[in-house]
């Protein structure tokens, strides 16, 4: 199975196109509601700890060390990566959903 893979904003509208959307924040986008946001999954285990999020900062410079410290806490969270790897087994089209303000699309 082909497979696409998007990011898209939370507060961008939903689109067909899209295909299965997951929520990649450990909190609910502001404002928006699940109806608006039309999130089939929402992968809050998967999104770094609010402690690393706060530390981080969205700082460019923090970047490598963020990236080493999600990715190991990613490794002690095998059963969500599990569950997500299915998910992602099962659909052709995700579409990845984040709310950070401020980019149009999630860091490098």
């Amino acid at each position: 199975m082909a497979h696409s893979t998007r990011f898209k904003h939370a507060y961008a509208a939903p689109a067909k196109t899209d295909g299965f959307r997951i929520l990649v924040d450990r909190i609910w986008p502001r404002g928006l509601t699940r109806e608006k946001a039309g999130i089939d999954y929402w992968a809050r285990d998967i999104a770094p700890s609010t402690k690393l999020r706060q530390w981080f900062g969205h700082d460019p410079e923090k970047w490598p060390e963020f990236k080493q410290c999600y990715f190991t806490g990613l490794r002690r969270n095998r059963e969500a990566v599990e569950n997500l790897r299915e998910i992602l087994k099962n659909h052709a089209c995700v579409t990845f959903v984040f709310a950070v303000r401020g980019i149009a699309t999630p860091l490098p």
